[in-house]
């Protein structure tokens, strides 16, 4: 009875002391402290994405009649990304100058038609990098399955896995890089009191930071997402 009465009389007490330990917990905690997160995790799927990529490469390609109907695949592929690159070129041109225009008239910021250009860029080749495996992947793969099941499964997987790893990989490190871009270099105190090169005015409205740094970023999206809309 006496240790129940002592345990329900300290409890409290341990409540607090939680509580106050959360509290400076809290207090020097910042969302900054995550920041570095992101490109932690790019790299690791860019490492894992090149362990994959060179595990399927150093598979079994198989027979002289797999290794030439893959060859038929691969150069047909390649046929069909230079079509689609040139006309997804184009129309990333017509968006770039539109992009530009906009910027001139001050409709949005300076440096949305680069991170346009650059995400469209970046997804191109994440395209590329991923049609190259799975169609490398492809013989090797039916050469798997015809020796075992798990063998054949470990190939496919890890062929498909490059693709989901090398764009989150670069998705991830894009917009690290740019949002440290901005925010260290581009929009600085300084920078936004007395104006910098072409993209920021002198006498900058300092509650349109965090909006210009947002659209940026989101520019490089929309580049990406555009690649992404022609690859479907």
């Amino acid at each position: 009875m006496r240790r129940l009465i002592v345990a329900g009389m300290s409890l409290p007490l341990c409540t607090v002391y939680a509580a106050e330990n959360i509290e400076k917990a809290a207090e020097t905690f910042t969302i900054q402290n995550l920041l570095f997160i992101a490109p932690i995790g790019a790299i690791a799927a860019l490492i894992t994405a090149y362990i994959f990529f060179n595990k399927v490469k150093a598979a079994d390609p198989g027979n002289e009649t797999m290794q030439r109907i893959a060859g038929y695949v691969r150069e047909g592929a390649r046929a069909y990304l230079n079509s689609q690159f040139k006309s997804v070129c184009i129309v990333v041109a017509v968006l770039f100058v539109v992009f530009c225009v906009m910027a001139g008239y001050g409709l949005q910021n300076t440096l949305v038609p680069v991170a346009f250009v650059m995400g469209a860029m970046f997804s191109a080749l994440c395209g590329f990098l991923g049609m190259s495996t799975a169609t490398m992947a492809s013989n090797r793969t039916a050469q798997g399955a015809s020796e075992s099941l798990n063998a054949g499964l470990q190939i496919a997987f890890r062929s498909g896995a490059v693709m989901g790893l090398v764009v989150v990989g670069f998705g991830l490190l894009n917009l690290f890089v740019w949002y440290i871009l901005l925010d260290k270099v581009v929009y600085t105190p300084e920078h936004m009191t007395d104006g910098w090169l072409f993209i920021i005015e002198k006498g900058y409205n300092v509650d349109n930071r965090l909006l210009d740094i947002t659209s940026t970023m989101m520019g490089f999206g929309i580049g990406a997402s555009l690649q992404a809309l022609f690859a479907r």
